[in-house]
């Protein structure tokens, strides 16, 4: 993972608005919230979440077409991360497990496929929100 100080001030800017963010966040959504910072067009954004994705500080939510800031500290390339996301509130709860990514790994390797990439996001609704429907 690329040390937080080798980030440009966009990609600061952009990590720190997902930080702070309560749920994930579009491209333009960022671009509307960084217009005040100096961002002027989608290219500075995604030029910034491109890097910030590689670089392993945050996560695209495929589903969502949006971003979420990392979670927890995990190696991205040899890990496999999930999402769980909620239809109600909007919630994102990332989650990793070695020993699934073992798993999936094996399984997948054992058909004789190359995987290149896995997002695995679960739709639903969480637990704060079942109990408030209850």
């Amino acid at each position: 993972m690329t040390a937080r100080d080798a980030l440009t001030k966009n990609q600061m800017c952009v990590l720190e608005k997902l930080e702070a963010a309560s749920g994930p966040l579009s491209a333009y959504m960022l671009l509307d919230q960084l217009r005040e910072r100096g961002f002027r067009a989608p290219l500075q954004v995604y030029r910034a979440l491109d890097t910030l994705v590689k670089s392993g500080f945050v996560h695209r939510l495929e589903s969502l077409n949006s971003f979420v800031a990392c979670a927890e500290p995990h190696d991205h390339g040899h890990s496999m991360t999930a999402f769980a996301i909620c239809d109600n509130c909007g919630q994102v709860t990332e989650m990793s497990d070695h020993d699934i990514d073992h798993k999936l790994d094996a399984w997948v390797r054992s058909t004789g496929f190359a995987a290149k990439k896995a997002v695995i996001e679960f739709r639903g609704v969480c637990a704060k929100c079942r109990a408030e429907a209850a």
